[in-house]
């Protein structure tokens, strides 16, 4: 799989995670999901829907400072991510 500049799954970019990636149930380095979403090969919120990931997303991008009304710009491309293309 091509690793990717952000995670799949967020859409935060790889160069903040401070971890530097998910884990791979080998140990590896995910090079498409970012530690927060997923960890030992598996998502840390499987039942997590888009919709809810954008809500998340916006709240963490709040914490950081960006106003609300920016919020919605930067997550609106989250469910064309590799995570949820499938889901719908």
């Amino acid at each position: 799989m091509k690793p990717y500049k952000n995670c799949q799954s967020c859409g935060m970019p790889f160069s903040k995670d401070a971890e530097g990636g998910g884990t791979e149930k080998n140990g590896n380095k995910s090079v498409v999901y970012c530690s927060h979403c997923y960890q030992n090969g598996t998502f840390t919120s499987p039942d997590m829907t888009v919709n809810e990931m954008k809500e998340k997303v916006k709240g963490k991008l709040m914490e950081f400072g960006i106003p609300k009304v920016f919020t919605g710009f930067f997550t609106r491309n989250i469910n064309k991510l590799e995570r949820w293309k499938t889901v719908r």
